[in-house]
């Protein structure tokens, strides 16, 4: 029995993680219907994914790095059309002030 070959992008929907780094990188895969995007991009933005000491990023099983979710959203805006295209340093850089407290560090 052969092996099917997990990296090509035909099987990006079953482990997106290792196929892409960012939601910017789904959002450019012209091979995925937008059907497809939307469903990778609402999975991570999923509570099973929220890092517990900070619910505002995501960890994926199989990507070595935390996703904003706020970065998750602003795709998935972009998708439905109700976002203008930005770069992503200015998504990235749209906070809302926090609090400081003294010996807490924030996400």
């Amino acid at each position: 029995m052969s092996k099917a070959d997990l990296s090509t992008t035909e099987f990006a929907l079953f482990h997106p993680a290792a196929h892409y780094g960012s939601p910017n990188e789904v959002l450019n895969d012209q091979q995925l219907s937008d059907a497809e995007k939307r469903v990778i991009l609402s999975s991570w933005a999923s509570d099973i994914f929220a890092v517990e000491s900070c619910p505002s990023l995501r960890e994926i099983p199989g990507m070595g790095h935390t996703i904003r979710l706020a970065d998750i959203l602003a795709a998935l805006r972009q998708l439905d059309g109700d976002e203008e295209l930005r770069p992503r340093a200015e998504i990235s850089t749209r906070r809302r002030p926090r609090w400081k407290l003294q010996g807490l560090s924030s996400c």
